[in-house]
């Protein structure tokens, strides 16, 4: 299953993966009300690109994590902080303890859980007034644009059977977001989302380490991935003087619980 697959290479995971904005990390905090008596579920924390700041703010924070190396890598960064621990489960079968907690929150990986079980959960996870979080991160045009659209051709040359011909990034503009599914959900108030647009400047070797994290990079077979890498990496040396600029959007999506 792929969503298994990040527990492969989890150094590499938390070596390269961006953090996230310090302006989101701020309106999660201030939004859930968080202080040092609060008590923080994160799902699917990965190696703690989020678990890390929201730990400084000083609560209980329980991390659910499907892969053991992932887990381990969170644990090493966050013992700075013996209140933050991280156990190692699908969270779709992690029994809920009995004290429920003031936010429930998962970043970068919502569409890997099971869509019959996850915010059905997550609410039950809440004690009443306390906060859903989704943070949702999408690849949007900006940054080196031409070189998104250049770059299409080492996909439809190494990786044409999952490449739409002509794919393009959207535009930050039309990116719609869909809240239907927590909207619908019993238990929860009205749904706010907020948006944090950045750019990152890559190197080559920089870039390329970010795609060997990636789920569908991962997936390829060997010589498929090594020839789509080699291509993309000489795209950025031969043309674009060996830096791109990828702009990332950012969704911080809340609601209230009942």
């Amino acid at each position: 299953m792929l969503r298994g697959i990040f527990d492969g290479d989890a150094e590499l995971y938390d070596r390269v993966r961006p953090r996230y904005p310090s302006g989101l990390i701020d309106a999660l905090v201030q939004q859930a009300q968080l202080s040092p008596r609060s008590r923080v579920l994160e799902v699917a924390p990965g190696t703690g690109q989020l678990t890390v700041p929201l730990a400084r703010v000083g609560g209980v924070l329980t991390a659910v994590e499907l892969g053991p190396a992932l887990a381990a890598v969170a644990r090493r960064n966050l013992a700075p902080y013996p209140r933050a621990h991280v156990e190692v489960a699908e969270f779709e079968a992690w029994p809920l303890p009995p004290e429920p907690y003031d936010l429930v929150v998962c970043a970068t990986a919502f569409h890997w859980l099971d869509p019959d079980v996850r915010v059905p959960k997550m609410r039950a996870a809440l004690r009443g007034g306390g906060t859903l979080a989704v943070v949702t991160t999408e690849h949007v045009a900006g940054g080196s644009s031409d070189f998104w659209v250049e770059v299409q051709g080492c996909y439809e040359r190494w990786d044409p059977d999952a490449t739409e011909p002509g794919l393009r990034l959207p535009e930050e503009s039309t990116v719609r977001t869909d809240v239907g599914e927590i909207e619908r959900a019993h238990g929860l108030g009205p749904v706010t989302v907020r948006r944090f647009a950045r750019d990152i400047t890559y190197t080559a070797d920089q870039y390329i380490d970010v795609l060997r994290t990636y789920s569908g990079h991962r997936a390829l077979d060997h010589d498929t991935r090594a020839g789509l890498l080699r291509c993309v990496r000489e795209l950025i040396d031969g043309t674009y003087g060996g830096f791109v600029v990828k702009r990332y959007l950012h969704e911080l999506i809340t609601a209230s619980a009942r």
